[in-house]
């Protein structure tokens, strides 16, 4: 009798960037008294059943406190300087025994539960599929990677990321959707200012 697994969706949150336009780490930078990576760490929570894998720098003892280690894995990337590639492929490899892997960067300032919900639920409804956000006529992070593409994300180089991967895909292998949520990154000390003042409003 044959045996079948549960398929696995594994998580990461690629926080090793150098942040240079912002002038601080994203992952520390605070919006009502939480930090970008605790708030997308409470978000993802809900929904995964191992611990998240956050992608941090070489040295990143700040990005841990307040972070449960029941939680999280810390992976640091010792070669973030050759781009955004790296962190990628280093999320993909130590994800590599999962039937897929979600990744979004840590700068989602509005990220919800409800998106991320529905996101894992359109990878759930065909998993040989990518399930990605949609931006414009094309798709990009927050995404779900299966197995079948680890390969090819593991050739990614210098500041190349999924999108470019999942750009030369048929449209049948890949499924889109709207997440209001995740419009608004954070790259500049403005965008933080304005993340800011919606929160505050809202």
């Amino acid at each position: 009798m044959k045996s079948y697994t549960q398929p696995t969706l594994g998580m990461v949150v690629l926080a090793a960037g150098f942040s240079s336009r912002l002038g601080h780490p994203k992952a520390l930078a605070t919006v009502r008294g939480r930090n970008l990576l605790t708030r997308t760490i409470q978000v993802l929570a809900p929904f995964s059943t191992a611990k998240i894998l956050v992608i941090v720098p070489a040295a990143a003892a700040r990005y841990r406190i307040g972070i449960s280690a029941g939680t999280v894995t810390f992976a640091a990337n010792r070669c973030r300087a050759s781009g955004l590639s790296s962190s990628i492929r280093l999320g993909i490899h130590l994800s590599r025994y999962n039937s897929a892997v979600l990744l979004l960067p840590v700068d989602l300032v509005h990220l919800s539960m409800p998106d991320i919900g529905r996101l894992i639920a359109r990878w759930q409804g065909s998993r040989r599929r990518v399930a990605a956000r949609r931006i414009g006529s094309g798709a990009g992070t927050p995404l779900i990677l299966p197995r079948c593409l680890y390969a090819s994300a593991a050739q990614l180089t210098g500041d190349e990321g999924l999108r470019d991967v999942i750009r030369r895909l048929p449209s049948s292998a890949l499924s889109r959707i709207d997440m209001p949520s995740a419009i608004t990154d954070v790259d500049t000390a403005k965008d933080l200012e304005r993340a800011r003042r919606h929160l505050h409003r809202s």
